[in-house]
């Protein structure tokens, strides 16, 4: 059972950590992989999954965001809305491959959303940098890099 709970806390971890909420997923990563009480791979697809589907979550959130741009209460001012979608127009599809950043990275994926970047290309980019961005810190945690 507890093995359960660690993996599922790494889901949510890493789930909440790629969404618009300021959360990190790699210190419950490090520390199972420390414990040494766990499979690698496991632990990598697991974290990989939530961060994946946590950007899925920010893509589908862009794809219906334009409608409350004109609330009083929306979040972020037109100006900065404009500015963030000239900029992935700029840079395009192959921006999400940076959406394993901190600070940038979340919102490089609501922007796909919002500018109908169509699903698969957006899977497969995020995919890519998320697990790469996993196995790199894996690779460093384990002493195999």
């Amino acid at each position: 059972m507890a093995d359960l709970l660690a993996y599922l806390g790494l889901f949510a971890a890493a789930l909440g950590a790629a969404t618009i909420m300021p959360m990190q997923s790699e210190a419950v990563l490090i520390g199972l992989l420390l414990s040494g009480k766990f499979s690698t791979f496991w632990l990598l697809a697991v974290a990989s999954l939530g961060n994946v589907l946590g950007a899925l979550a920010n893509w589908l959130l862009g794809r219906g965001i334009k409608r409350f741009r004109e609330k009083r209460w929306f979040p972020i001012g037109p100006a900065a809305l404009d500015r963030a979608q000239a900029w992935y127009r700029r840079f395009g599809k192959w921006s999400l491959l940076a959406s394993w950043l901190p600070i940038v990275g979340d919102p490089i994926t609501v922007m796909a959303g919002v500018l109908r970047e169509p699903l698969p290309t957006f899977l497969v980019l995020v995919a890519i940098a998320k697990v790469g961005r996993y196995l790199v810190l894996a690779a460093a945690t384990t002493g195999l890099a």
